[in-house]
């Protein structure tokens, strides 16, 4: 689904080496986790990967195509790439309804359907008596999940998250991704976490471990703690 060839990205001038040669490939519906000391080179690859980006060299490939040949990339983040950060990043101002719709003003779409949409999943995230709430009247978990919503309304391909717990208690943050991870697996959404939580990693199909910009794969049972 998505592959990228020895991507190398460098910092400062070339001083800082982010990415060394990494190479990984993602089939359609996969779910992976990338794990590692702050640093390594998780939020580089995803940011490669999501076009948020670029590489120095190397190459990423979606369903056969060359990223670089899939431009405009804004129309690439929003229409195959749905985005979760450690920080939910919702508009204070608005409601958790209007904020899950908003990816979908682009495409032109009748508000009421727009609304419809938005409302549905949010029902499906057990949001249904939040919907009309602003994000600073209901919980962490509740924005997070909120903040997954508005990752899928647009069904996306691929699913990129960034360290998407990190602000949760270990128990909300289990819920929140049994939540990403079971939507996204419904629509057939690959999905690759970057985190420090070998718990949430083991949620996944496969992790990897990334240290000094280099990336290994590891087995599914047992992702190596942090330490």
């Amino acid at each position: 689904m998505i592959e990228c060839d020895r991507l190398v990205k460098t910092y400062e001038r070339g001083r800082v080496q982010a990415l060394r040669g990494v190479s990984l490939a993602l089939e359609r519906g996969e779910q992976a986790a990338l794990m590692g000391p702050s640093g390594c080179g998780k939020s580089t690859l995803l940011n490669l990967l999501g076009a948020l980006d670029r590489a120095d060299s190397g190459s990423i490939r979606l369903e056969g195509r060359l990223l670089e040949e899939l431009r405009p990339h804004h129309r690439y983040r929003r229409e195959t790439v749905g985005f979760v950060f450690q920080s939910h990043h919702l508009i204070p101002a608005l409601s958790l309804l209007e904020n899950v719709a908003l990816p979908l003003a682009p495409l032109r779409l009748k508000r009421a359907e727009c609304r419809r949409r938005a409302s549905a999943l949010l029902d499906e995230m057990g949001l249904s008596e939040r919907r009309d709430f602003q994000p600073a009247d209901v919980s962490g978990g509740e924005r997070q999940r909120a903040a997954i919503a508005r990752a899928l309304i647009n069904q996306p391909a691929l699913v990129l998250a960034d360290e998407p717990t990190g602000s949760l208690d270990s128990v909300t943050g289990e819920q929140v991704m049994r939540f990403l991870l079971d939507h996204a697996r419904q629509r057939q959404a690959t999905v690759l976490i970057a985190t420090h939580n070998a718990a949430i990693a083991g949620l996944t199909q496969r992790c990897y471990r990334m240290k000094d910009g280099l990336l290994e794969s590891r087995g599914l049972e047992d992702p190596e703690p942090e330490g």
